[in-house]
């Protein structure tokens, strides 16, 4: 072993692979916490309701869709989640045509998603008919609305205050009024290659 690393050109290689092998080891631990955290985001969404479809294209009656990140099947109809992963303090208002997001030294603006999730909404309630269609704006943790929640806006950590369930009778009455419709949304939407939670 003394031998082979007296020889120059062997130190190098071993010293290459070592530090392959760290990078290879930090990108795997890099990867693993970032799918743990959208797993667990994932579950925290989806756990509202009874029925989920993620990542779909939402027909738009014009020939096209809207991508939609989670359509929910909830006791309280049929919820479109619009979800963002943005961090830092978020300002942002109903009237405003751009929210700004400062994060430490980072600044930075996105338009204002309330638009979207309104066309959303109205096309799910095109092919939905009569049953009750909420939208919400979910922002990740990690995001600080220090001025406020805009309407329709909500927290992951609070969703679930804002759609609880009912008792299983209760539920199951509640959906079967609803479960038409659901199947009417399930076979018209398509999935989407706008992928955002895997």
């Amino acid at each position: 072993m003394r031998d082979i690393m007296s020889q120059p050109q062997m130190r190098w290689v071993i010293i290459a692979a070592a530090v392959a092998a760290g990078f290879g080891l930090s990108w795997l631990w890099r990867w693993y916490r970032v799918r743990h955290a959208r797993k667990v985001l994932r579950s925290a969404v989806i756990s509202i309701g009874a029925d989920h479809l993620v990542d779909v294209l939402v027909p738009d009656g014009m020939g096209d869709g809207y991508h939609v990140d989670f359509l929910l099947l909830t006791v309280h109809g049929i919820v479109v989640i619009d979800m963002r992963q943005v961090r830092g303090n978020i300002f942002g208002g109903d009237q405003m045509a751009e929210w700004t997001v400062m994060d430490g030294p980072r600044r930075f603006t996105f338009i204002n998603p309330q638009n979207g999730l309104y066309d959303r909404v109205a096309a799910v309630k095109a092919i939905t008919g009569d049953v009750p269609v909420e939208g919400r704006v979910v922002f990740a943790k990690g995001s600080r609305f220090p001025k406020g929640l805009p309407k329709w806006t909500v927290l992951i950590d609070s969703l679930r205050a804002q759609f609880p369930s009912l008792d299983a009778d209760s539920e199951d009455g509640t959906l079967s009024g609803y479960r038409e419709a659901w199947a009417r949304l399930k076979s018209a939407v398509t999935p989407s290659t706008m992928v955002h939670m895997r």
